[in-house]
Formats: structure tokens, C-alpha cells, sequence
């Protein structure tokens, strides 16, 4: 069983509240999403496991069990082309769930016309598999938004 870790403090909205039809619509994969505070941070890795993709504004980690976990930094960020956006590991690295990835400006990327909600996404999974998702309410970066089995 995997727990799989908040990125980012702040609100809970679910793939529902993403304003992007692709994650809203679980396109991509089950799993919830993270409307963030508005302060430069860091966000973090959501399992134990090997960064298999790292982008700017979104990073891919497998764990131990083949399960890998998309973490998505606002919408339509791409288009930033990595600008606002520091790297703090490199694909390939093993890293521990909770170890900072990306430095970030949520409040940046608001201001630039984007939403800064965080997609946070069980990749290759069938909704069935996760368990106790978090869907609302205020949550902690570190925190558990769902476990996956």
C-alpha cells in the first residue's frame, strides 16, 4: 500500500474543482488536487520512489511498487516554460516522500493569469484502487491525500 503525500499546502479541491476538462474529468489518472497558499515554497516529493519525468511545472515519481505519481503545478504552466520554477532534484534521483522537488510562487503563477492548482495524479490506476481520498478541506504539505493498493 502506498501513501501517497500532499505537494503543497493548502485547500483541497478535488479533480473536480481543477479548471482543466483533462484532470477534471480523471483523464489522466484518479486522485485529487490542491489549491495552494499563496506563498513561494517548495513542493515535494508524494512518495518514496525514483523521479522518473521532472519538468518545471510537473514531476512524475514511481515508488517501490511500480506506482507512479503525478504531481501537476498549476494549470497551463507549461506554456511558462519553466520560468518562476527552480529544480531541485534531477530525473533519475532516488528521493524520500515529503524532500523538496520544485521551488515555486503559487501567487506568481495567479498573477500571470494561471491557476496554481496542484493536479496530484495515480498514473495507470483504476479509481477502485485508491482509498480514503481527500477531496476538501485545508490540508498540510506532508499530509496524506490518498493511499493506493
Amino acid at each position: 500500500m502506498t501513501r501517497v503525500l500532499a505537494p503543497v499546502s493548502g485547500r483541497v479541491v478535488g479533480l473536480a474543482g481543477v479548471p482543466d476538462p483533462v484532470f477534471a474529468q480523471a483523464m489522466v489518472g484518479p486522485g485529487t488536487a490542491v489549491d495552494p497558499e499563496r506563498a513561494p515554497g517548495h513542493a515535494l516529493a508524494p512518495v518514496t520512489g525514483t523521479i522518473v519525468k521532472l519538468h518545471p511545472h510537473a514531476y512524475v515519481v514511481v515508488d517501490g511498487e511500480g506506482h507512479g505519481v503525478l504531481v501537476h503545478l498549476g494549470i497551463d504552466t507549461v506554456q511558462l516554460k519553466g520560468e518562476g520554477f527552480e529544480l531541485l532534484a534531477a530525473e533519475g534521483d532516488a528521493v524520500t516522500a515529503g524532500q523538496p522537488l520544485v521551488g515555486w510562487n503559487p501567487a506568481a503563477i495567479e498573477a500571470g493569469g494561471r491557476s496554481p492548482i496542484c493536479a496530484v495524479v495515480a498514473l495507470d490506476a483504476n479509481a477502485d484502487a485508491l482509498s480514503d481520498v481527500v477531496e476538501s478541506g485545508e490540508v498540510d504539505k506532508g499530509a496524506e491525500l490518498f493511499t493506493w493498493s
